[in-house]
């Protein structure tokens, strides 16, 4: 939901829109609908005084019906009167008649006076019809020269003022579209795809901001590639030294200068490798390079790696545990967090379980003295005098997040629990 706010917001901005104009042009349909059969009613009060003087005065029904013509009415045949009554829709009426004055038509007396009138606007058949009906008697009138209200020009300005707002709105989109372009492109740089162009057309905002991410795209890549060619020509260049060092110390005669020199040039070359692995880490690009391996072949190329006996590892994990990794980044996870148990663990032994997707390595010792964030800092250890460069968590921190997974801890009974987890 959060990820489309702005197109949800837009449609929701549209929905109101329309809902607005369109009640506000029902209520104008509905004013000029009621004003246009009171107008109607109004002038046509013509007729009920042809009628009262008709009833009252005992005319003739050829006189009344001249009279009628004048106006272009005609009286509607009492055959035809009930049909519309019963289907006809009631527009307006007024001055209904009082029940008690209301007489048989069959015994009305000719000279009794015209005492009440009730009278109706109909429509019925696309005709507008007159029913007056008064204590003498009853009859209906048909206006030839008016039709039914058709609010043609309200809806033809309903129609415009929605096809002005729609219009507007897919142009808005239509705008719109660079910026989710824009987005996706941002998406796959950040999955690591360095080598998407932001690059835009034209010079609105959007595609200025498009070619101002393209211009600090391609510093990035520019400073990527200097930071990736420095630290593996150091590294090379390191090597060589070190090789050279640990030669010439096999050459001292003091057996004890031989192994303080080996333990410095081992440290250095260790240290170098981490490096390695480092920038291996950070270089990691795309998920092709991730591969399904089996968890317990993970575990068994760690525990060679790490040259520990297997008696002092205990796995957990059943055979048909999947995972898709960069196998020789996530075996140098685990045989990181090997050494640590055999480096930092009492008995020397550690026990690795699968439970839930999670991978848990669990050895006896003391609680950690900080929090997990403090070690996973590069070159942090408890006290100076231990044998670490502060390395070891730094890189399995860094692994596990290019595997979407973290690094948790946790401490129970006398045991130091490291988890690999999945990010949430």
């Amino acid at each position: 939901m959060k990820r489309h706010a702005v197109l949800l917001t837009i449609l929701f901005a549209l929905f109101v829109t329309l809902f607005s104009v369109s009640t506000i042009f029902w209520q104008f349909y509905q004013i000029n609908y009621a004003r246009y059969v009171n107008n109607i009613f109004m002038k046509h009060s013509i007729i009920t005084q042809l009628v009262h003087e008709y009833q009252q005065d005992q005319g003739s029904n050829v006189i009344f019906d001249a009279n009628l013509a004048i106006y272009n009415m005609t009286t509607i045949p009492d055959k035809d009167v009930y049909t519309i009554l019963q289907h006809a829709k009631i527009l307006k009426e007024e001055n209904k008649i009082n029940p008690q004055e209301e007489i048989d038509e069959n015994s009305y007396a000719m000279t009794m006076p015209v005492t009440s009138m009730h009278t109706m606007m109909l429509q019925y058949q696309n005709a507008i019809y007159f029913y007056i009906r008064t204590n003498i008697g009853s009859v209906m009138v048909l206006d030839t020269t008016l039709k039914p209200y058709k609010p043609w020009n309200l809806l033809t300005n309903y129609a415009t003022i929605v096809s002005i707002i729609i219009i507007s709105f897919l142009l808005i989109l239509q705008r719109l579209r660079p910026l989710i372009r824009l987005y996706q492109r941002i998406a796959l740089f950040g999955a690591g795809n360095l080598n998407v162009s932001f690059r835009a057309k034209g010079s609105d905002e959007i595609a200025v901001i498009a070619n101002e991410l393209e211009t600090a795209r391609l510093k990035i890549n520019t400073m990527l590639s200097a930071r990736t060619l420095f630290l593996r020509n150091i590294m090379h260049e390191l090597k060589t030294p070190i090789a050279k060092g640990t030669i010439a110390t096999q050459m001292l005669e003091s057996q004890k200068q031989r192994d303080r020199f080996s333990s410095i040039f081992g440290r250095l070359e260790a240290l170098v490798n981490d490096f390695a692995l480092i920038e291996e880490v950070t270089s990691l690009t795309h998920k092709k390079e991730f591969v399904e391996f089996r968890i317990v072949d993970i575990i068994d190329g760690a525990i060679d790696m790490s040259m520990v006996e297997p008696e002092h590892i205990e796995v957990d994990v059943q055979s048909s545990v999947k995972m898709s990794v960069s196998y020789r980044l996530y075996t140098t996870a685990i045989k990181n967090m090997i050494d640590n148990a055999m480096k930092y663990s009492p008995d020397k032994h550690i026990k690795i379980v699968a439970i839930g997707g999670e991978l848990r390595f669990m050895s006896q010792g003391k609680r950690l003295k900080y929090p997990l964030s403090y070690y996973i800092e590069p070159f942090t250890k408890e006290s100076s005098s231990q044998n670490s460069f502060g390395l070891g968590l730094y890189l399995v921190d860094s692994i596990l997040k290019a595997h979407k997974q973290v690094l948790a801890y946790e401490y129970k009974d006398g045991f130091n629990s490291f988890i690999f987890a999945k990010e949430r």
